[in-house]
């Protein structure tokens, strides 16, 4: 097959980990970004300068620091002049995303060669603060850079009232919802999630790049201990996405013709078959309920039929893995099988959980994953929010037939129902439980529940109580969901 030369091709992917937990000096988060972008360039095999000749810089907005351009900041360190600099919205869909542009603005003749790419230095920001590390300090005259998208709004003031505004707090009663549509008790389905998250653990100890290398046992990480304990119960310290690190990865996307001129070889290329978008309601309060993702749902179909393949096609896969929760709806959504292998690099949990980039540790590994592979296929999934932004792509060796294709599915999921919120509420109003979850303080106690509430007309509404007696009872393993409870005009919750 002759292959068209504006075809969109991965050429390199590069990762860092500054191990500042091993004594390493911290690096700024820009620099970070440059040291992974030159081993993507390493990576490509190239006999040339690759980075240079970049006409585009994309990054992956950064929350450990912040700054006015920082494409511009990459281009001047690895010694690019690119005409078009930009930074992303936040989200972890947002590398994925990134990508998806980049082929398309390839495919039409708008660009020759991205490079996109974030890190993030949340342990050194924290510890010692930006300023005092001499990191480039964003000043009020400094002109801001583009952004490809804004941010979006994605919490009901029904939320915010009650204060139900964490990931960590969200994904967990995500979690309960997706255990009782499985109908498994809390005590069984703990066990479930551990040995899922046992497997992540197990890949992770692998991974060269992973954050945490030594592999835990199912045991282990659902139980409760001084170094991991309870968050939002049901879920353990390891449960959540590890952010506390220092890790920077990236990507190159050219053109055919733009690979082939700077001498990269064939065996490198890896091809964005197709890549599909769609984000959930973007409140959660008005989702029909709180164990499914018709966006991944709707994505995953207009992925798979763009590139003419089935999920059973598919040798390699890496889903978001913020949370227990987030891969098994994904899991369902898609059709996977839940016991194959769901991660290449072991998640964001073990291998690191950059905030918003991630995903581009993600396409870095699938890259080695594929070409030890050829011919194979691989999936990569990107969820930013709060299981909402969603960004799915397919990946090969082998050139796509009709090119690298693109779609959103966005008005299918907008057509969906949305379900209505309770924001006032009358004394002693019933309603039964929807999902609950109780935080912990860091000496491991009860301190907080809270629970989503179906009402008998069909609206949702937040309930959250700090009572001792409630908490103990929410905590002591028994089934809730579905549990008729009441609420006070302050959204108290009264079992």
């Amino acid at each position: 097959m002759t292959l068209d030369p504006r075809t969109p091709v991965v050429i390199g992917g590069g990762q860092w980990s500054n191990r500042v937990d091993r004594g390493e000096s911290p690096v700024e988060p820009v620099d970070l970004i440059a040291g992974a972008l030159r081993r993507a360039e390493e990576d490509t095999g190239a006999p040339r300068d690759v980075l240079v000749t970049a006409d585009s810089v994309w990054i992956v907005q950064m929350l450990s620091w912040r700054y006015a351009d920082p494409g511009a900041l990459v281009a001047q360190r690895v010694g690019a002049a690119p005409r078009d600099t930009a930074a992303s919205p936040i989200g972890g869909n947002e590398p994925q995303t990134l990508l998806h542009q980049a082929c398309r603005d390839i495919a039409a003749g708008d660009r020759d060669l991205v490079l996109i790419g974030g890190a993030e230095a949340w342990r050194s920001r924290s510890a010692q603060g930006g300023k005092e590390l001499g990191w480039t300090v964003m000043s009020d005259a400094d002109e801001p850079g583009r952004r490809t998208g804004e941010d979006a709004t994605m919490l009901h003031p029904a939320e915010l009232a009650r204060q139900v505004v964490l990931p960590t707090q969200l994904y967990a009663l995500f979690e309960q919802a997706v255990r009782h549509a499985a109908g498994r008790s809390v005590a069984d389905h703990l066990v479930h999630v551990s040995e899922l998250w046992a497997r992540f653990s197990e890949v992770a100890s692998r991974n060269p790049h992973a954050w945490l290398q030594d592999a835990m046992t199912a045991e282990e990480i659902r139980t409760p201990s001084p170094t991991n304990r309870w968050i939002w119960w049901p879920y353990t310290k390891v449960m959540n996405s590890n952010n506390a690190v220092e890790q920077g990865a990236g990507f190159i996307v050219a053109s055919a013709e733009r690979a082939e001129a700077l001498g990269v070889p064939r065996e490198r290329w890896v091809f964005p078959l197709a890549g599909a978008e769609a984000h959930d309601h973007y409140e959660v309060s008005h989702r029909a309920d709180l164990r499914s993702s018709p966006a991944i749902r709707l994505a995953g179909r207009a992925l798979f039929d763009l590139a003419g393949v089935g999920v059973d096609d598919v040798a390699h896969v890496d889903l978001y893995s913020c949370f227990p929760s987030a891969v098994q709806v994904a899991t369902a959504e898609l059709g996977l099988d839940p016991g194959r292998e769901l991660t290449v690099t072991g998640g964001l949990s073990f291998a690191g959980g950059p905030w918003n980039n991630y995903v581009s540790h993600s396409i870095a590994t699938m890259l080695g994953v594929l070409r030890d592979d050829p011919g194979s296929l691989g999936l990569v999934t990107a969820n930013g929010g709060y299981l909402t932004k969603h960004a799915l792509t397919l990946y090969s060796t082998e050139p796509p037939a009709a090119g690298f294709r693109w779609a959103s599915v966005q008005d299918e999921v907008d057509a969906l129902p949305r379900r209505e919120v309770a924001e006032q509420l009358d004394s002693g109003q019933p309603g039964e439980i929807e999902s609950w979850v109780v935080g912990h303080d860091r000496e491991n106690r009860p301190e907080r529940a809270i629970a989503a509430v179906l009402l008998d007309d069909g609206r949702r509404a937040w309930a959250d109580s700090t009572h001792a007696d409630t908490l103990a009872e929410l905590v002591a393993g028994a089934e809730q969901i579905g549990r008729s409870v009441k609420l006070t005009p302050e959204g108290q919750l009264l079992l």
